[in-house]
């Protein structure tokens, strides 16, 4: 029992020397990546950058003793920190005590659902968020991101919730441009965009190796750091307009408690239940690919508990709302990371940093911290997918365009809400109208093929139908007028036999429709029967009278029912089937 909750007693009794070095050369690698994102992610969140740091420590020891991936790396990310300061924006200013209370208490509203949900084993619930609307809310997550940004890389101040809102702060704004920060941010991004595509081809063809060349590559954002830093204290240019980070409280983080303030509790439950599920399903995704790859296995409701003790450790330090990260996650894989004890070691790289690194970056510009958000979030805005989505399914292509669209116009909350929407909506309108098709026997084979997809042998007293849903509410109006219907048309037809083979299931409003049609059937000398019934759903109808009241028979196959039904009627049955041919699709 001790083990399931705490997977640490499981990996940590076999932890070794060659664990120990490989974990601690990947926390290396992933603390020098974790330093300018964290900074860069809170000065998203609306928050100070120290606070990136405070919720890159405490969170990574929280996941070493409670997550089941051995690579996860839990931290700020992009789309939760524009979600946190959506949520908290909407209840104080910021740059306010108050904003950064309830960032604190968003993070710990977050971690205790997100505890409770694994508790209660509902990890099953994140499936309400389909990959289309996934895709979509991150696609246009990515889009806002980006273009809040641009304001620093221009060194104005533009605002706006929406894509619209922000355009046209921009342009407005645009005039009033500082060359100085323009100096420093356009040559920025350009070098991280070249550091992710450009430099690790680079560094293999002087010499280096693939692996070496791979993880120097993914330092680049701290030579950015560095170099920016540099320009600003050698030219000058904080006296010429260059936003710069200022001061960094230097120290370990603080020990915080959330609000308890019930109006600002019901304000933030709703997007801390949003943020949840989010970062969930993120987390979990990239938790499962990595896992993949070296065949171990992730526990998602205990990978619920591990996130959130991760978010209620990071309100207790003074942080925000963090989950695990698709780039330092990658990071740490590939880095060699065996154990969660790499995020530990991590941690206290952070720690350390926190401690002693924090004074060197007063002079670092809020245009390299944009323009690595940027860099890092134009990678989520994924292209192909809509075009496969078209392709695919209309429908979940339409789910996907309006989150995309929705996010855009009306924000992130009610993008994803939309999108929930939107993607159950389809769901419901698929299921109410169920596929059936009216089959018959392939000659030379025991088996039931579509009559408009194949030659197929059929019998004018015989309707066979087959059904290719479960019996539900939702349906079971639709199948029985669907029924009827088909009866109506043929004056010849005795009987009618209902082909189970795909139904998993039937509710009480499945049972109540075929009940009519046995019914409706029988008044009319058509006699309703039923083939290949699952064993479950068998089970369940000998619970009722409905078998008693059959006018017909129930068959073990499709083809005894055709079979028999036809010497039933004294027509000539079927030919025979060769040996040869059974089993043959």
């Amino acid at each position: 029992m001790l083990q399931r909750y705490f997977p640490i007693l499981e990996w940590g009794r076999s932890y070794d020397r060659p664990a120990l070095t490989s974990d601690l050369m990947a926390a290396v690698i992933v603390t020098i990546m974790l330093i300018p994102q964290s900074l860069a992610y809170a000065m998203l969140a609306g928050l100070p950058p120290v606070v990136g740091l405070y919720a890159s420590i405490l969170p990574l020891f929280a996941y070493a003793l409670f997550g089941t991936s051995r690579t996860l790396a839990v931290g700020p990310v992009a789309v939760v920190s524009l979600m946190t300061a959506s949520a908290v924006g909407a209840v104080a200013a910021p740059g306010t005590a108050a904003y950064w209370e309830a960032a604190v208490t968003l993070a710990a509203l977050s971690g205790v659902m997100l505890v409770v949900l694994g508790l209660l084993r509902l990890g099953f619930l994140a499936n309400l968020l389909s990959h289309p609307v996934i895709s979509g809310f991150i696609s246009a997550s990515g889009v806002l991101i980006a273009t809040s940004q641009l304001k620093h890389i221009l060194g104005v101040k533009a605002g706006g919730e929406t894509w619209p809102e922000m355009l046209a702060g921009l342009g407005g704004a645009l005039g009033d441009s500082n060359f100085a920060t323009l100096a420093i941010g356009i040559p920025a991004t350009l070098f991280l965009f070249w550091v992710r595509k450009g430099l690790k081809p680079a560094l293999q063809r002087l010499g280096l190796p693939p692996r070496a060349a791979d993880m120097t590559a993914k330092a680049g954002p701290v030579v950015a750091v560095a170099l920016s830093i540099l320009a600003v204290i050698g030219f000058g240019l904080e006296a010429q307009g260059v936003s710069v980070v200022g001061a960094i409280p230097q120290g370990l983080p603080p020990f915080a408690l959330p609000s308890t303030d019930l109006g600002l509790l019901q304000a933030l439950w709703v997007p801390a239940l949003l943020i949840s599920v989010i970062g969930f399903v993120e987390s979990v995704s990239v938790a499962q690919t990595l896992a993949a790859k070296r065949r171990q296995r992730i526990v998602p409701d205990q990978e619920l508990i591990g996130l959130g003790a991760s978010n209620i450790a990071s309100a207790l330090s003074g942080g925000y709302p963090v989950t695990g990260g698709f780039a330092r996650s990658v990071v740490n894989f590939d880095a060699g990371a065996q154990t969660p004890a790499a995020g530990a070691f991590t941690a206290v790289g952070i720690g350390l940093a926190s401690l002693f690194l924090t004074p060197l970056l007063f002079y670092l510009p809020n245009a390299t911290l944009a323009a690595t958000i940027i860099v890092a979030v134009l990678s989520l805005v994924d292209f192909k997918t809509p075009r496969q989505l078209w392709a695919y399914s209309k429908a979940d292509f339409a789910a996907h365009a309006a989150t995309i669209g929705i996010t855009l116009v009306a924000g992130v909350e009610l993008g994803v809400i939309a999108g929930v929407a939107v993607g159950l909506l389809l769901y419901l309108w698929r299921a109410s109208r169920p596929h059936a098709a009216i089959v018959g026997r392939v000659p030379g084979t025991e088996h039931f093929r579509n009559v408009e997809r194949h030659t197929v042998l059929t019998l004018p007293h015989l309707l066979s139908i087959r059904i290719d849903e479960s019996l539900t509410y939702l349906n079971a109006r639709w199948l029985e007028e669907y029924v009827l219907e088909q009866v109506a048309d043929r004056p010849a037809l005795r009987h009618v036999v209902l082909m189970c083979s795909a139904v998993n299931a039937i509710d009480a409003s499945g049972l109540e429709s075929l009940e009519a049609i046995n019914h409706r059937l029988a008044d009319g000398g058509v006699r309703l029967h039923l083939s290949e019934v699952k064993g479950p759903v068998m089970d369940r109808l000998k619970r009722t009278h409905f078998l008693d009241e059959l006018s017909g028979r129930v068959f073990l196959s499709q083809d005894a029912a055709f079979a028999d039904l036809a010497r039933d009627t004294g027509e000539e049955p079927p030919s025979p089937i060769p040996d040869e041919a059974r089993g043959l699709i």
